[in-house]
């Protein structure tokens, strides 16, 4: 998987803040809060996510509302196991990581791997909710 673009990311990051599914327009008014984009540009790149599975489109009137198929936290992991699959010592490479957290992320971490051992079927990332 690629990373994604700038406006990729700026339009995942939208949605996913989003409690709601979002036009073209308003996805592009919200885009240009911070710089000036061209409507049929915006509306490409969300096709474009749309098409690699990131984004579903419904049909809301004469127009399409996006929402997200997948969170941020799914693209972050994605995009570490990415780079932990081209290390030759994954474990190094793990070790190297835990260590560049700061402590909340650490009791975080310690709090996810604990709750895999108790319950090895249990999500981690939901175990507490």
């Amino acid at each position: 998987m690629r990373p994604f673009g700038e406006l990729e990311s700026d339009i995942m990051r939208v949605l996913w803040a989003s409690e709601e599914p979002l036009s073209i327009q308003r996805l592009t008014d919200v885009l240009n809060e911070a710089r000036p984009l061209a409507y049929t540009t915006v509306m490409t790149v969300t096709e474009r996510l749309r098409a690699k599975g990131w984004l579903e489109r419904n049909k809301h009137g004469r127009s399409y509302r996006y929402s997200a198929l997948r969170s941020a936290d799914d693209y972050t992991a994605e995009l570490m196991e990415q780079a932990l699959a081209s290390s030759t010592d994954r474990a190094n490479a793990l070790l190297h990581f835990a260590g560049r957290l700061d402590a909340d992320e650490a009791v975080a971490l310690r709090k996810a791997l604990d709750a895999m051992r108790a319950e090895p079927d249990t999500d981690p990332y939901t175990a507490d909710h």
